[in-house]
């Protein structure tokens, strides 16, 4: 499922975010101090390998809404950029802060010219965010910055149930 925005193409697939092949970047949804953890941490550290975990821990810690980058160790892609979402009803305000993750995302993307990144629902697994109210942060964002991105052509949203996809599908083409 896939729409065009100013030259730039928005998909939602259901996948793992550590096997996307053709993009260039893939975002973790992060813990504070970058290590290993469930859910997409889990994932793309374990498919990056220990020095993945290496490299993070002069980045650490970071605080929510926060983003920084580093290399894909083993994984396909050649970045990973990793931005600790807001814990849901902890972190205030949680709309702001996960907002400011997607635009430090796609910053450090435009930084470092990345034609393609992967994100997966940021602070909707153990943060506890609700998926539909997060899907509206990320489509609201992304949109704001488009006219200002130069470099990015394609923005994955990876999601691993069926129903995050449905809601990210719905999102996707309620927007304009």
């Amino acid at each position: 499922m896939e729409k065009t925005i100013s030259g730039i193409t928005l998909e939602c697939i259901k996948g793992d975010i550590a096997r996307q092949k053709d993009i260039k970047a893939v975002v973790n949804a992060a813990n504070a101090e970058l290590t290993t953890g469930g859910g997409v941490a889990g994932a793309l550290h374990q498919a990056a390998g220990t020095g993945l975990e290496e490299e993070c821990k002069s980045l650490a810690p970071i605080k929510p809404g926060e983003a920084v980058i580093t290399d894909g160790h083993k994984l396909p892609n050649k970045y990973v950029i990793h931005c600790l979402g807001p814990v849901f009803g902890q972190d205030q305000p949680e709309n702001e802060i996960l907002a400011k993750c997607y635009q430090n995302v796609l910053q450090l993307c435009e930084k470092h010219k990345i034609e393609s990144v992967a994100f997966p629902a940021i602070s909707t697994g153990a943060f506890g965010y609700p998926i539909q109210d997060a899907t509206d942060v990320a489509f609201k964002t992304i949109l704001e910055m488009i006219p200002k991105l130069e470099f990015l052509e394609k923005i994955r949203f990876v999601l691993y149930a069926d129903k995050d996809l449905e809601i990210y599908k719905e999102n996707l083409f309620r927007h304009r």
